[in-house]
C-alpha cells in the first residue's frame, strides 16, 4: 500500500470520505507539481508534504489544513500560482498555502530583527487563520527531523538557531508544548 493510502486510512477515523478524497487529491497534485524534485535524503520531494500532513493529522486537523500541508511548497518551489490552487482547491486552501509561503520567504539579518518582525508577521497571519501557523510549525518540525541530511554544518546551525529563537517560542506561545519540546530538543542536539 502506498504512503498516501496508508495516510488516507488514518484519516478515515475522523474525516468524512469526501474530505479524505480531497486530501488525497491534494497529495496527487503536489506529487505531480514536485515531479523530479528530491529531498536531500534522496527521497521524492512529496514525502515531505506527506510527513507534514501526518504531523497535523496526529492533531486531528481538518481536511483543509491537511490539503494545505500537502500543497505548502507548491507556490514557492514549482511556480504554480496561487490562482491555480484556488481554482483546483478553493479559496481557503489557496489562502492557507499562500500564507505559509509568505512566512517561508521571510529572511532576516539579525536575531533581534528576526524575532520582532517574524513574530509580528506570524501574529498577522494568525489573525487571519491560525492554521497557517500550524502548517508552518509542522513544516519546520519535519525539516528539523531531517536536518541531518543537510551537509553544510553552518546551514544546519543557522536553521537550528532560527528554530530555537523563533519557532520553538512560537509553538509555546500558541500552546503546542509537544512541538516546542521536540523543536528545542532537535535544535539543541544540532547546536
Amino acid at each position: 500500500m502506498s504512503g498516501i493510502e496508508v495516510f488516507a486510512d488514518r484519516l478515515d477515523s475522523y474525516l468524512e470520505p469526501d474530505q479524505v478524497n480531497l486530501v488525497r487529491r491534494a497529495y496527487f497534485y503536489a506529487e505531480q507539481a514536485h515531479d523530479g524534485q528530491t529531498r536531500r535524503s534522496g527521497e521524492p520531494y512529496v514525502t515531505h508534504p506527506l510527513a507534514v500532513a501526518g504531523i497535523l493529522a496526529e492533531m486531528h486537523m481538518d481536511h483543509q489544513s491537511l490539503m494545505a500541508a500537502m500543497l505548502h511548497d507548491v507556490i514557492e518551489d514549482t511556480g504554480i500560482p496561487k490562482q491555480a490552487l484556488e481554482k483546483q482547491f478553493g479559496e481557503t486552501v489557496a489562502e492557507l498555502v499562500d500564507g505559509v509561503s509568505k512566512l517561508t520567504q521571510m529572511d532576516f539579518d539579525t536575531k533581534a530583527e528576526a524575532q520582532a518582525e517574524n513574530f509580528q508577521k506570524m501574529a498577522l497571519a494568525m489573525a487571519r487563520d491560525i492554521r497557517v501557523i500550524l502548517v508552518k510549525l509542522a513544516d519546520r518540525l519535519h525539516n528539523m527531523r531531517t536536518l541531518h541530511f543537510v551537509k553544510a554544518e553552518e546551514k544546519r546551525k543557522r536553521i537550528a538557531r532560527e528554530t530555537m529563537d523563533i519557532y520553538a517560542p512560537l509553538a509555546e506561545r500558541i500552546g503546542l508544548e509537544r512541538f516546542k519540546n521536540e523543536l528545542e530538543d532537535l535544535a539543541f542536539a544540532e547546536l
